[in-house]
């Protein structure tokens, strides 16, 4: 039972307001649909139906935001309707290469001029050198495994799949004593090492900001690519893919280093100005 004061308040907070109401017309909030029995209204949703995009102007929208994926989506047509028409070369007939039709004259240049091969081939090993020095340098001195990670992966992958399907190598194949491996003694086609492990490389120089010296690399990783398909060395697809190797195992070796929690060390300079930001902060 309330005390004898909560009524009397009551009635006299009521008595007020009637007081205060008096000759005004009063007019009730109003109640949402569904709000007397305790039911919520659903929020209204701004989501366009889904065959919107199948209209012109949807389509046009599509093709303005994103149009990357569209010009994939081309060249998915396209090559569904190649796949089914272009004829496929004879088995007794040697394998058709664009990048060896390309660089025809320059393979006629080295293979009358020896010399010019070798010393091609001796500018190749050295850049070879120069990947591998890089990685070492990085591993050993400023203690960033990722790219070494990256390329005993990459190379471990390449012999297995080397060992798996083994391609003929080239009838028109231009050797040099100076090339790398020297004598091409075991020598693998598929995915080309050397285009791999200068893309490692150069990924690594740009996450410690050596722009410079990545952009020689690539430069460098380039002429190597046309080198390599003068000389019958590789066939496109194996530079090809060399090229999307390294991407792939400079990633796969970030994400083992995620998962064994292990912060890969800038070197000095990075470290630097890692502490000067800091402290200006």
């Amino acid at each position: 039972m309330p005390p004898p004061s909560l009524p009397a308040a009551q009635d006299q907070a009521a008595s007020a307001v009637r007081r205060a109401g008096k000759g005004k017309k009063v007019h009730p909030l109003p109640v949402p649909d569904g709000a007397a029995m305790g039911e919520e209204k659903p929020a209204a949703t701004t989501r366009r139906p889904a065959a919107d995009w199948l209209t012109p102007a949807g389509v046009a929208g599509i093709l303005a935001r994103h149009p990357l994926p569209a010009l994939f989506a081309c060249g998915l047509l396209l090559f569904m309707a190649v796949e089914y028409t272009i004829p496929m070369i004879p088995p007794a007939a040697p394998p058709l290469d664009l990048g060896f039709v390309a660089t025809a004259a320059m393979h006629a240049a080295i293979d009358a001029r020896p010399w010019l091969n070798s010393l091609l081939a001796a500018l190749n090993t050295v850049f070879v050198a120069m990947q591998a020095a890089y990685i070492l340098w990085a591993i050993l001195v400023e203690q960033r495994p990722r790219a070494a990670i990256a390329t005993l992966m990459m190379f471990t992958c390449r012999g297995l799949l080397g060992c798996s399907t083994q391609l003929p190598l080239p009838a028109e194949f231009l050797g040099s004593p100076m090339d790398f491996p020297v004598g091409n003694v075991s020598f693998f086609l598929f995915y080309s090492g050397h285009v791999a492990g200068a893309v490692i490389a150069s990924l690594d120089m740009r996450r410690v900001g050596r722009y410079r010296l990545a952009g020689l690399y690539d430069a460098l990783n380039l002429a190597q690519v046309v080198r390599l398909l003068a000389c019958r060395g590789h066939y496109t697809i194996d530079l090809a893919v060399g090229v999307g190797a390294g991407l792939l195992f400079d990633m796969l070796a970030a994400k083992y280093l995620e998962s064994k929690n292990i912060e890969t060390r800038c070197c000095s300079n990075c470290q630097k100005a890692l502490v000067s930001q800091k402290l200006t902060s």
